[in-house]
């Protein structure tokens, strides 16, 4: 199983951006997908959060600003970023738990994608 992180990049202050997250292998679907970030010093934070069934959840800073969404049939966790702000800038994590072909449920990690948001 993979998760496929892609959509960073370098945009300036205002702009925006659109993060997806890929599930790909032996998998039956995504149950619940997120999106955290890791700053240079920082620990990594939770950004946002969808449920299976659509419920989302966001941390206070991107509130208004960010959102999550999913489509199921391509197994995919996006995250569209509007007015960004020099301090979203980070390497942003996609964590999904998915459920296997044999009905385990288990949780994965994509590799980073770098968001720089110039001033």
């Amino acid at each position: 199983v993979q998760l496929q992180a892609s959509g960073g990049g370098l945009v300036q202050a205002g702009g925006s951006l659109r993060l997806s997250c890929a599930a790909s292998g032996s998998i039956l679907r995504v149950n619940a997908g997120g999106w955290y970030r890791q700053a240079p010093g920082k620990q990594r934070e939770l950004v946002a959060l969808i449920t299976s069934g659509g419920s989302t959840n966001y941390a206070d800073s991107v509130k208004g600003r960010f959102t999550i969404s999913r489509d199921d049939r391509k197994n995919t966790v996006y995250l569209q970023m509007n007015s960004l702000k020099p301090e979203d800038t980070a390497v942003y994590y996609c964590n999904a738990d998915v459920v296997l072909l044999w009905a385990e449920a288990k949780g994965y990690w994509g590799q980073g994608t770098q968001v720089t948001v110039s001033s």
